[in-house]
């Protein structure tokens, strides 16, 4: 029995080695291989655009994310916005690879997609994460979350204003699991130095673009002296070439308290992939929670926009109650990213004044607006102002 056992362990293993090396050897290629342009969000894009619209790839998501994204629509109808939408029914449900391929040719195709949260189930060990496999195989390397306080939204801390960026194509999310022997599973988490380097690069062009004054690197070096190590070291060295960009270091688990007691101590957030999903998730509740935040997911030649949080919100589907601004305000950063700037500062000049200042909010801020309600007073706000365009 040993003897199988040990040529099984071996060949596990030397699988294990095969992935990293191809990880390593892909990372470095796409690292000296392409050039960061940075704009306002990204590196240089390219749009299906015909006849002065853009198309942009509609995913539809599990819960609440197929009627979320058919009120962007709407309310895009209203603010004349020159985009059409491609629709792709994709799910938790929907985990074949005739569907992953369709969704995938599509945002390639149109270089930009609008997406509802998709449910990844836990409980199925074969089950692979539709959202991972957009993000890797799409090679959307940055997540971007922007957690901002709102005014007229009650929160425990006022006056936030942080950018949380994080690597989004490896870490744990690497997908490279094996059960060794019945109760011992090995889990490889990928750490390189060129992925490193690129996420603290955009990061600090980030910063600068937006006028920011200090970079935050999160880690767990402490422990993971390799891995988290090689991370913090490639934020170092990059930070040095921004002088006039303060630049700081701090442990995941210290940095996850400091955030729900001293939020306001932080700027600009760059970490390795899982801490910046729980991180996201932390600073997102402080300002009001899943429904009201925004995330961006930037490659070198394609983006994909959604909430900013992973909660699909299926236990809302159909109840008329789910709030819609996350998913608005996401729309409006894809605009922002297309260049439709005009648009998207109408829309969220709009949200922000029926929310902030109308007070008309859905149950989970307090209120007791239902989303048709919260879309029907957005449309009101933008009928006049896009007549006023037409007269201008």
């Amino acid at each position: 029995m040993a003897a199988p056992m040990q040529r099984s362990m071996l060949k596990l293993l030397r699988s294990s080695s095969a992935a990293l090396k191809r990880s390593f050897s892909t990372s470095r290629v796409a690292a000296s291989s392409s050039i960061i342009q940075h704009k306002k969000y990204s590196t240089e894009p390219h749009f299906s655009k015909y006849g002065g619209r853009t198309t942009v790839t509609a995913l539809s998501g599990d819960g609440v994310g197929p009627e979320l994204l058919s009120y962007v629509q709407e309310i895009f109808r209203y603010a004349g916005v020159p985009v059409d939408f491609e629709e792709l029914e994709i799910n938790g449900s929907t985990t074949d690879e005739e569907t992953l391929c369709s969704a995938l040719l599509s945002v390639q195709r149109n270089g930009i997609a609008l997406k509802g949260n998709i449910e990844s189930k836990f409980d199925e060990p074969g089950f692979k994460s539709m959202n991972v496999e957009l993000r890797t195989q799409l090679e959307l390397f940055a997540s971007i979350v922007w957690c901002k306080s709102i005014p007229g939204v009650y929160t425990r801390h006022q006056g936030l204003d942080i950018i949380l960026i994080r690597e989004n194509t490896e870490g744990e999310y690497s997908n490279l699991e094996y059960q060794i022997v019945p109760g011992c599973i090995e889990n490889l988490k990928i750490i390189t130095e060129a992925k490193s380097t690129k996420i603290a690069k955009y990061a600090f062009e980030f910063a600068k673009t937006h006028g920011r004054k200090k970079v935050t690197a999160i880690h767990k070096a402490n422990i993971m002296k390799l891995g988290d190590g090689l991370f913090l070291e490639s934020c170092r060295k990059v930070a040095s070439q921004y002088p006039d960009i303060e630049f700081n270091d701090m442990i995941v688990d210290n940095a996850s308290m400091q955030m729900v007691s001293k939020p306001q101590q932080f700027d600009v957030l760059v970490m390795p992939n899982l801490y910046g999903n729980i991180l996201s998730n932390i600073t997102a509740g402080l300002v009001g929670g899943y429904g009201v935040v925004s995330g961006m997911n930037i490659g070198d030649d394609y983006a994909v926009f959604e909430m900013g949080t992973r909660s699909s919100g299926r236990s809302l589907k159909g109840k008329n109650i789910a709030n819609p601004t996350g998913m608005l305000l996401a729309s409006c950063d894809m605009l922002d990213y297309i260049g439709c700037n005009k648009h998207a500062e109408l829309i969220r000049d709009s949200v922000m004044k029926v929310m902030s200042v109308d007070k008309v909010q859905t149950p989970d801020l307090g209120g007791q607006a239902t989303t048709l309600e919260v879309i029907q007073a957005i449309i009101e706000d933008i009928k006049p102002k896009t007549t006023s365009w037409l007269h201008a």
